[in-house]
Order: structure tokens, then C-alpha cells, then sequence
């Protein structure tokens, strides 16, 4: 039997005993060290996620050490991994077109199945990323940060871009570390005072508390004109719909956030701009490799976006906690072992 992490109901966790999974053909026995808490998983605690069924292990935020592994798949008991938590089908129209990031049939570890707060899991050996050099808490570290990575390279951000980041949560520090480094001039904003400038820090960029309209951020911040790219990280709708009033004639606008409701705005204002609207869902191989590397060749400041530790019991009690109180959260971590 394993200690398994599950929200029964919004509002409600609980550790249970399960049965030991078995590995199955294709698949690594992996056991779970880290588990880094998000967006998602509040949002599936608070009952706000679109795309779940309860009861649910949640975490998908995952660093592993393999505990068995079928022979040929160059995995061995004691590798410290990380995981790729989107399962693709393979032959969609979306993986034909090298998008298993939006599979038509995707079953995201942790969402629409049970994923790693829990003590022993099975993952298909094609979605374990070997990951020499980075420690157990960067592996956990790497999916977050390669959501924002996905978002930034389907924004195509360069050198020539102005770049503002709306929520500077940890999936808005991603999009604005990545844009940064992609050499975009990079300036964030959130309601919270203290939370955009703890990201402006730690980017090292410019960062400004939300006070005014979009037009009095545009003329303060966007000399004027907008931003050329504009990325939305703050899970809000009315800020979503704001957001498109900071586009730049010409611009992009980057969608990172997913909420229950539709988004909505002016038709002639978006014609008139001849702006460029996008959706940003999950990542690929290709952003988590642009990670690992940039953790390894140490671009990524992981020593400060983890901020809080718990174990698979004490999330119990801390998990509904900071789930109200985020003053200085930016990454929980949940440790196992």
C-alpha cells in the first residue's frame, strides 16, 4: 500500500492508502520526490478547473527517480527524471502536426488522471526526460517554467520586442524569464505591489503594480503605442479582456491562462490593429529542453522561485492555506523521501 494525496471534492483533501501500482508494458515505475503545487492545482482544490473529474491525486510538476524500467528504454532504478506530464494518443491531427501539447485526446497527469502526490506512479517511458546535472528540486522546477517557455516561443518574441506580462504568478515569471531571454525588453505588472516587485527582481527587469486602466499603463509604461507582445498570466477574465487594450498596432497577444468563462472584445478594435491573437496551452520536448538546458547553464534563479516546503501529510493543512494567503508564494514545493 501507498500514501496517495487526494482531493475527494473541491474544498477537500485527504491522504489514503492505495494499492501499489504495477507497471505496465511501455511504462517506468517511478517514485515521486518533488511535487511543485500550482495554478492548476488550486484551481482543481477550489473547484474552479474546467477540465476535471473528482476524486483526483493532483501534481503534474514532477521530479522522479525511476524504481523500475523496461529493458531498451535507457532508463535504470535510482535516475533522477523529469516528467513531461502531457500523454499524447500519437496520431491525432494535433501530433501529426508536432502539437502533442494539444492532443485531441491529452490526459494530463494529475487533471484528467491521477498523477504524482503519491508515493509510487507509473509513466510511459517517453515522457521521462533524463535530466543530468540538475537537482531534484530544479527537475520539479522545469514544467512550470516550460509552459512559460511554450508561451514565449508561440509569441515569438525577439530582440526588437517590446514585451509586457501580465500576473506575475510563477506560470507570468516563466513567460517573462524566457522573453528575457530571448532578448525582449521585458516589463511586468500585477495587482500585487509586493508580488510584482519580488518578479521584477528576480527577472531583473522592469515591474509596475496595476493601478489604473490599460490605457493609463499604456501611456505610462507602453510609451504610448502598446506593447508588442503582450502575454496574459493572471487566470482573470476581466484582465484577460483588458489586456487587449496594451497591444501594439501589429502586435501579438499571448493567452497563457484558461478560465471557465468566454473572453470577449471589440471586433474593430482588434481589426483595426491587425492584431494577433493566440493560444498558449501546456509545452513540448523542444521548451523542455530549452529549460533544463537554461537551469543547467544556470539562466534560471531556481534558489528563488521556491519558497515554501511541505511533505504529502502537511499538505493537508498548508495546501488550503496558501491557496487564500500567497503573500510570498511563488512556488510550494510538496517533498517525498
Amino acid at each position: 500500500m501507498i500514501d496517495s494525496l487526494v482531493c475527494v471534492s473541491p474544498g477537500q483533501l485527504q491522504v489514503d492508502k492505495r494499492p501499489s501500482p504495477a507497471r505496465r508494458p511501455g511504462d517506468v515505475l517511478v517514485r515521486p520526490r518533488r511535487i511543485g503545487i500550482c495554478g492548476t492545482d488550486f484551481h482543481i482544490f477550489e473547484g474552479k478547473h474546467p477540465f476535471l473529474q473528482y476524486p483526483r491525486i493532483m501534481g503534474h510538476e514532477l521530479a522522479v527517480e525511476v524504481v523500475d524500467a523496461p529493458a531498451g528504454s535507457g532508463l535504470s532504478a535510482g535516475q533522477i527524471c523529469v516528467v513531461n506530464p502531457y500523454l499524447s494518443c500519437g496520431v491525432c491531427i494535433a501530433c501529426a502536426a508536432g502539437k502533442p501539447n494539444c492532443c485531441v485526446k491529452i490526459s494530463v497527469l494529475g487533471v484528467h488522471q491521477d498523477g504524482g502526490m503519491q508515493e509510487l506512479l507509473p509513466v510511459p517511458a517517453r515522457n521521462l526526460l533524463p535530466a543530468e546535472g540538475l537537482s531534484t528540486d530544479e527537475c520539479a522546477t522545469v514544467e512550470f517554467l516550460a509552459i512559460g517557455a511554450h508561451a514565449v516561443r508561440r509569441g515569438a518574441v525577439t530582440a526588437a520586442d517590446r514585451v509586457a506580462v501580465v500576473g506575475a504568478g510563477p506560470i507570468g515569471l516563466g513567460a517573462a524569464l524566457f522573453a528575457k531571454l530571448s532578448g525582449g525588453a521585458v516589463t511586468i505588472f500585477d495587482r500585487d505591489p509586493e508580488r510584482a516587485k519580488s518578479a521584477g527582481d528576480i527577472v531583473g527587469t522592469a515591474a509596475h503594480a496595476v493601478t489604473g486602466s490599460s490605457a493609463d499603463i499604456v501611456a505610462a509604461h507602453g510609451d504610448g503605442v502598446g506593447f508588442d507582445v503582450v502575454f496574459d498570466a493572471t487566470g482573470n477574465q476581466a484582465a484577460m479582456e483588458q489586456g487587449f487594450d496594451l497591444v501594439a498596432h501589429g502586435g501579438r497577444y499571448v493567452l497563457v491562462s484558461v478560465v471557465k468563462t468566454q473572453i470577449t472584445f471589440a471586433d474593430p478594435d482588434f481589426h483595426r490593429k491587425e492584431m494577433t491573437l493566440l493560444g498558449s496551452r501546456n509545452a513540448t520536448s523542444e521548451d523542455f529542453d530549452r529549460v533544463i538546458s537554461s537551469i543547467r547553464n544556470r539562466k534560471v534563479p531556481i534558489d528563488r522561485l521556491i519558497t515554501h516546503r511541505t511533505s504529502l501529510a502537511g499538505a493537508v493543512k498548508d495546501l488550503p492555506v496558501w491557496a487564500t494567503q500567497k503573500t510570498g508564494l511563488i512556488k510550494a514545493m510538496i517533498e517525498i523521501g
